[in-house]
């Protein structure tokens, strides 16, 4: 009987242990976050779960534009690098209600793959149609990939205008750009990744390039705000494929010049889809709504899908990335494999 009561009251003493400490030892998130905010009431009555790669600090002022009319509405803002949010939603571990992310072609290969559902509106339906693909991808800014240069590094020296000038310029002095040349890790990095592979496609500099700025000690980085900082402060002099909408919003103009390279600029579409899981489709596609009619806001620098001829004064060949099939052709694992190799050969000497 003792033996009972003793068995009994362990029991009661676990369940109310697991009720009190039930919030602490949920399980751990099953993605990695880098950032999180949340805008609105905390007794919203409805939340919007944003799973995005873009800082928060750069969404935050878009958001509450869209809140203002929305007084029940939270948003629970999650940044992820592309290749975990690439992975959640894959696997369905995210729990989003919208998924933003400038790697265009990891986004393509979720839609492709039947993580996203349709959504149609007055407004996705002026799109044009690189800026929409099936319904369930939706550009809402095009943003360069330039090449951010330190005005102090090469005081003296000619201003590259195209990246033949610049292999020709730190071919002729490396002293000036030894261990002060910065790039993505295209291995962890889907922006960087999605980058080179459109470089690669578009002019074999690329390469040539590559291999002079891995004769040079090149850094790697994962993510433009790092560059781009570096670059201000003096510790690299060069910075290639850093978002041109992170440079123009946070380097200081009067410590570097934000080059769009006149033989080719490429032009990056930031997309959103609303998951097949979503909770709250009707919301996200509000917010997709919000994004693309005010999506030059979410990134400054950046400009709407709208614009046309955004950036002809400043590069002669744009190469706008297009959503589609032909994304996925440097997703395909034997391809991928071969390009990594390759591109570590010329950067990892």
């Amino acid at each position: 009987m003792r033996k009972s009561v003793l068995s009994l009251g362990l029991i009661v003493l676990g369940a109310i242990l697991g009720l009190l400490l039930g919030p602490l030892a949920a399980p751990a998130q099953a993605f990695e976050i880098e950032d999180q905010i949340s805008v609105g009431p905390a007794d919203a009555r409805r939340v919007l779960r944003v799973l995005s790669t873009g800082d928060a600090e750069l969404f935050e002022e878009t958001i509450r534009d869209f809140l203002a009319t929305l007084p029940d509405v939270r948003v629970d803002y999650i940044v992820a690098s592309s290749a975990e949010l690439m992975r959640a939603v894959g696997n369905g571990d995210a729990k989003a209600d919208l998924v933003m992310s400038s790697a265009t072609d990891l986004q393509t290969k979720l839609v492709n793959d039947g993580r996203a559902q349709r959504y149609s509106s007055p407004v996705t339906s002026r799109l044009p149609d690189w800026a929409r693909w099936r319904d369930h991808l939706f550009a809402f800014t095009q943003e360069p990939a330039a090449i951010v240069l330190s005005r102090k590094a090469l005081a003296d020296l000619p201003m590259p205008e195209n990246r033949q000038e610049l292999i020709a310029l730190m071919r002729d002095h490396p002293e000036r750009f030894q261990g002060k040349v910065g790039t993505y890790d295209i291995r962890a990095s889907g922006l960087g990744y999605l980058f080179a592979t459109q470089d690669a496609r578009t002019s074999e500099t690329f390469w040539r390039l590559s291999e002079v700025m891995g004769s040079l000690g090149v850094k790697l980085y994962c993510c433009s705000s790092q560059m781009i900082e570096e670059v201000s402060d003096g510790r690299l002099a060069v910075a290639y494929n850093v978002l041109g909408s992170y440079a123009r919003a946070n380097g200081d103009p009067a410590e570097v010049v934000v080059m769009l390279p006149q033989d080719y600029t490429i032009i990056m579409l930031r997309t959103a889809f609303i998951p097949r899981e979503s909770t709250q489709p009707g919301l996200a596609g509000l917010f997709i709504d919000h994004l693309i009619s005010r999506g030059w806001q979410a990134a400054p620098g950046a400009v709407s899908v709208a614009e046309e001829n955004a950036w002809t004064d400043e590069a002669q060949a744009l190469r706008r990335i297009r959503m589609g099939p032909g994304l996925l052709v440097y997703l395909d694992a034997l391809k991928k494999a071969a390009f990594l190799a390759e591109w570590s050969s010329a950067i990892l000497q």
